[in-house]
């Protein structure tokens, strides 16, 4: 998206004029946004283009960045503090009467903190939300608590801290890095960010990059060394803070934030799987958790909820579906009010949506309930109508800000293609999908017919492929990462001879993962296999046994469910291990001890599990 829509004015501050574009209704609460190195306040266009759906939108070219014009001499003239009188001039034209929002990102997130701690800007500031910038005066004192006191734990801090600092050094050199970023640098750095970063290759960034780059230098050169010999000892910030931590990000270690709590009273901390470049990279979900966490100050329940420090919260969306209760094309909308997300991963998934198949009962319910206790937005699908609705009914008391049932067949093809069109149409791209519908069938090949067959790969192998044909490819089409999540099973790797239809379609779901992994991660994609053993689920009760009557078949059905009843291996825990597998990426992830006992015997003594395969069981 580019600015074009976007309303332009002046701002004249310190000798200098400021470019600052606005976007939305002035008359609702302003959100600004500064930009960091060396970008130009195009970086946020994609941001600012969702936010000002419901926000009053401003971006501003930083001093000698982009439109805005340069300090003359160019020495000491980007101080924080000047940087701040900057700041105080844009918010007194553009929202005179009320505070504004503050998000910065790298520089812009430093020259926030500044904002967001000093006395004269009090009363100014409604919120701050912070990303891939630690204040300069918080990152002195925890450069000194580990210099006074230390310990390995403490210098391994500040030996990776000093790696990833390396351009801070070379930005302080006379000359070079206005030579670099005016020459070769500068033409290749749009290059480098696709490469390196994944930034999309969208006219960003701007023309004028080589000399914001060299201006730029000098808001290293102006603060850096004085700030970090001596740090402010009052820099506590007087707003609400949010901080956004991309746990891939090339510059800074999040052991900066470690001691953050102190200096932030009300702070709230989400972690985000991505490089630094998230502006580019993630605007979505930053628009997500940007307004959220807007919309919950503006409100007073951030204040008035118990917030502690370091404490999550759910991201503010609304509660119920986007057609209520009932609502048409098979929706089971719910608008139950939720409670405050707490569980874990909450600073990983709040705010984001999560489509959960399978998920009337068992595995599929436990896990929608876990991502929304996490805060996420939730879309449970299964065949049961009623039991879909009680999921997305429980999931919003669990703490979902937002959550819809779909009642749709995933081995249906044609109704699978219609839940894809109709959620990215209604609730956007998913960002987690966990395939998990599956149906159980026991029996000797040879007992086994073409029907069962195709019933059994119907459901477990087609409607994973559906998932993830559907839902994958508007994932990376939309080009800001995601996950896929498959529910295989501990059969996929351990061979049985009373259950060939089954281990086949979840070894097949098994390889698949590992083909979508290879083929996916060049998309900052991930995909992971879940292999669960005896787990205590409706499956059982309700498999079907190949080559036997009726009576016989509920016989087994029944001595089957209780048996694993007794081994009574909660679907929650398979919930955790799935949450777990997408934050960190894990790529097969066998869930019970029995399960990571064959997967073993997989890998280091094949023969013995074929054998065991060979033992009849007791009926």
């Amino acid at each position: 998206m580019e600015l074009r829509d976007a309303r332009e004015r002046w701002v004249r501050t310190g000798g200098i004029e400021l470019c600052v574009a606005e976007l939305g209704d002035p008359a609702q609460p302003t959100i600004v946004l500064v930009h960091g190195y060396p970008d130009s306040k195009e970086v946020w266009s994609e941001v600012a283009g969702r936010l000002a759906e419901r926000w009053h939108v401003v971006l501003y070219d930083v001093r000698g960045h982009g439109r805005s014009t340069a300090p003359k001499p160019l020495r000491g003239g980007f101080t924080l503090e000047k940087l701040t009188d900057d700041f105080l001039a844009v918010a007194d034209a553009v929202s005179p009467d009320r505070p504004v929002h503050v998000v910065g990102h790298d520089w812009g997130s430093v020259q926030s903190w500044e904002f967001a701690t000093v006395e004269r800007t009090q009363g100014r500031i409604a919120s701050f939300t912070s990303m891939s910038g630690p204040s300069l005066d918080h990152f002195g004192h925890w450069i000194k608590r580990r210099m006074s006191h230390p310990d390995p734990r403490g210098v391994g801090q500040l030996l990776g801290q000093g790696a990833k600092s390396w351009y801070v050094y070379a930005l302080h050199t006379p000359a070079l890095p206005e030579m670099a970023w005016r020459g070769a640098l500068g033409r290749q750095w749009p290059r480098i960010l696709q490469r390196m970063e994944k930034v999309p290759a969208d006219g960003y960034p701007t023309a004028s990059l080589p000399r914001d780059a060299s201006h730029g230098a000098w808001l290293y050169r102006d603060n850096i060394r004085s700030r970090l010999r001596r740090p402010r000892p009052d820099a506590y910030a007087h707003v609400p803070v949010q901080l956004i931590t991309p746990t891939g990000d090339t510059f800074l270690s999040p052991s900066l934030y470690d001691e953050l709590d102190t200096w932030a009273p009300r702070l709230v901390r989400r972690t985000l799987a991505a490089k630094h470049w998230v502006p580019r990279t993630r605007p979505d979900q930053l628009a997500s958790w940007i307004g959220g966490f807007a919309g919950r100050v503006e409100s007073g329940s951030l204040e008035s909820g118990g917030l502690e420090s370091g404490g999550l919260e759910s991201g503010g969306f609304e509660s119920g579906g986007a057609n209520g209760p009932g609502g048409s094309d098979g929706s089971l909308g719910s608008a139950v009010p939720s409670a405050a997300a707490s569980g874990a991963h909450a600073d990983r998934f709040g705010g984001q949506l999560v489509l959960v198949t399978g998920a009337a009962s068992g595995i599929g319910r436990a896990t929608a309930l876990a991502f929304a206790e996490a805060g996420a937005r939730v879309i449970a699908v299964d065949r049961d109508a009623e039991g879909v609705a009680r999921t997305a009914e429980a999931a919003l008391r669990t703490g979902a800000p937002a959550a819809w049932g779909e009642v749709v067949d995933v081995g249906d093809e044609q109704a699978m293609e219609k839940l894809g069109e109709k959620v990215a149409a209604e609730h956007g791209v998913v960002d987690v999908l966990v395939n998990n519908a599956g149906i159980g069938l026991s029996g000797a090949f040879l007992d086994t017919t073409s029907e069962d067959w195709r019933k059994v790969l119907d459901v477990n192998l087609w409607g994973v492929i559906h998932g993830c044909r559907i839902f994958g490819r508007q994932m990376a089409e939309r080009g800001q990462g995601g996950h896929i999540v498959n529910v295989a099973s501990a059969a996929a790797y351990q061979p049985s001879r009373v259950l060939p239809a089954y281990s086949t379609s979840k070894a097949a779901v098994l390889m698949l993962s590992e083909c979508l992994r290879a083929e996916l991660a060049e998309k900052s994609m991930g995909v992971s296999a879940i292999c669960p053993g005896f787990v205590n689920t409706g499956i059982t009760g309700s498999a079907h046994f190949a080559g036997v009557d009726e009576a016989e078949e509920s016989r087994l059905q029944k001595r089957t469910a209780r048996l694993y009843s007794l081994r009574n291996y909660p679907a929650e825990k398979v919930a955790q291990a799935i949450l777990g597998a997408v934050v960190h990426n894990k790529a097969v992830v066998p869930v019970t001890p029995e399960a990571r006992a064959s997967r073993l015997l997989s890998l280091v003594s094949p023969r013995l599990l074929r054998g065991l395969a060979r033992v009849k069981p007791p009926l």
